[in-house]
């Protein structure tokens, strides 16, 4: 039986698990302290493309906790590897924030502006800067027919006054318009974790992922064959469980009763 005594990469969900909005719950900056000092590594994983990870630094660092740009995971990172893998040099066209396109332009990948005839992708992302244009140009490409991606299937992203659409409301809103379906590549593909994996050389009995999300970040652990933790800090409640019959590891209140559970445990 798996012991959390015994996990040595903490693969940590950030919105609704470490803080929320500008608010850090209790015991995160211990908790995170306790990883390093057993000779554990810990990672941010976040499907948010929205934004850069030198700005999730800044906001982490900000909010008084250690970060660095290795301690980051986004699902931009695994959009930017299927991108280049496996459709090397096609030309996308993004619903997405410009600092998620300039990422992408950074890695080498054609990113447009506007509809063109050679554009054979289309990805999707949390558009914070969302317009009627862009979902217009959208479905222009998906009645075409093009390769269809997006970041992930999350239903909204939580702020300090409640819940704004996330990628997955979008891309029902585009389905409701067209018909189509996006192959989703964050969570809950196990995708980060295999690059989390592959990044730290930790095996994957050693690796745990955290999140308040059964559908997003337990099932990405699950896909990916690792152990999870859902806390009950964020979004999920117990009794989502039972309802989306996916079963994590273990289910604590928040980290700071996970943190409490490895210092007994030292």
């Amino acid at each position: 039986m798996a012991q959390l005594r015994d996990k040595r990469l903490f693969l940590l969900d950030m919105d609704g698990t470490i803080y929320l909005s500008r608010q850090v719950f209790p015991k995160v900056p211990e908790f995170l302290d306790h990883v390093r000092r057993a000779g554990g590594r810990y990672l941010f994983l976040t499907n948010n493309s929205s934004r850069g990870v030198e700005e999730y630094v800044k906001k982490l660092r900000e909010l008084g906790l250690p970060a660095a740009e290795e301690d980051f995971l986004t699902s931009v990172d695994v959009t930017i590897r299927h991108l280049v893998t496996q459709l090397p040099g096609q030309k996308c066209y993004v619903v997405g924030t410009e600092s998620f396109r300039r990422q992408l332009r950074q890695s080498g990948i054609p990113v447009v502006d506007r509809v063109e005839e050679d554009v054979s992708v289309l990805v999707c992302g949390f558009d914070t800067e969302l317009t009627f244009r862009k979902l217009e140009d959208a479905c222009i490409l998906l009645n075409r027919g093009v390769t269809y991606l997006a970041t992930n299937p999350d239903w909204v992203c939580p702020t300090w006054y409640g819940s704004v659409p996330d990628c997955g409301s979008v891309c029902e809103m585009l389905c409701r318009a067209t018909g189509r379906r996006p192959r989703v590549l964050g969570k809950p593909q196990p995708d980060m974790v295999h690059l989390a994996l592959e990044r730290t050389g930790f095996p994957a009995d050693q690796a745990v992922m955290v999140g308040d999300r059964l559908y997003t970040d337990i099932a990405c652990g699950l896909n990916a064959g690792i152990d999870t933790i859902f806390v009950l800090s964020g979004e999920g409640a117990r009794e989502d469980i039972e309802r989306e019959n996916i079963r994590p590891t273990w289910v604590y209140p928040d980290i700071a009763a996970v943190y409490e559970d490895l210092e007994e445990s030292v």
